[in-house]
């Protein structure tokens, strides 16, 4: 869904409008569900940097602002994601406690973890997608899903399957109310200034510009209308320097990632969620 726009009063005495006001944020409870993308890897909280922040914390600080401009109390939010679950685990051990949590705004974004995968059944993963949303939507919630994103260079050979899972997403959205977050669609992501050293998780910059492109799908204004405005072109890198990069993100990232799965092992083993209940936003 696009953003609506700003509303203006007319003046009674038939003069000049008043400013534009923002749509009202009818939301007073937010939960979000998912992985790393979610939990918000590589944007650590400036006096907390072993927590990390990421889109769906500065989404929910965004609403609780306009929120409290509009005189309502703050926005209580909690995040359940957890780093390196794949989809069905996520809705295993979030789904439950998430409703509990009588929410009337959930965010469900997974599936990536799944799609690295050589084995992902993509219509498996979106049929439990959209049961989790239609038992969310049934509880009267609002409910934001995300597509995949659309992946460069060595991960380009996941685009097809992320293109078969977003075409789901879409038709999942159709059948049950839901908003999409259309990040494969963000033009700015086209660049690897916006991503990580693991090339897998965004910057805080790269996170701040979802946290805007979510307030687009929920149908209220981005704080900034410039959010998926690509960068200004980079100068043209030597091949030196590519090759030691990415000599350095096989090494770093790549090699740990592949030990992983022959381990069967998780970065997410051993780790519970960040914000476990729901609390006033911004935290304390």
């Amino acid at each position: 869904m696009g953003a609506v726009s700003a509303t203006t009063t007319p003046d009674p005495e038939g003069q000049s409008p008043d400013l534009p006001t923002a749509a009202p944020v009818r939301w007073a409870r937010y939960v979000a569900m998912g992985d790393s993308f979610s939990e918000g890897l590589w944007d650590p909280y400036p006096d907390a940097p072993d927590i990390q922040r990421g889109w769906a914390d500065n989404l929910a600080a965004i609403l609780s602002a306009r929120r409290i401009a509009a005189g309502e109390a703050p926005l209580e939010y909690a995040n359940l994601a957890i780093r390196g679950r794949k989809l069905r685990p996520i809705i295993a051990e979030q789904l439950d406690v998430t409703i509990e949590a009588q929410p009337d705004l959930v965010s469900l974004v997974g599936g990536g973890n799944d799609i690295l995968r050589a084995s992902a059944d993509i219509d498996a993963i979106s049929s439990a997608l959209e049961d989790a949303v239609v038992a969310l939507r049934a509880t009267g919630a609002d409910v934001l899903m995300g597509t995949g994103f659309k992946a460069g260079a060595a991960l380009s050979w996941t685009n097809g399957r992320v293109g078969a899972f977003n075409a789901n997403v879409w038709s999942i959205a159709r059948r049950t109310g839901a908003h999409v977050l259309d990040l494969w669609g963000m033009r700015a992501l086209g660049d690897l200034r916006l991503w990580s050293d693991d090339r897998i998780h965004l910057t805080p910059e790269g996170h701040q510009r979802v946290a805007n492109a979510a307030l687009d799908a929920l149908g209220l204004e981005p704080d900034d209308a410039a959010y998926d405005t690509p960068l200004d072109a980079a100068p043209p890198a030597a091949f030196r320097e590519t090759a030691s990069a990415n000599a350095a993100w096989m090494r770093q990232h790549v090699g740990p990632w592949i030990r992983r799965r022959l381990t069967g092992t998780s970065s997410g083993d051993g780790r519970t969620a960040k914000w476990p209940t729901p609390q006033q936003w911004p935290r304390a």
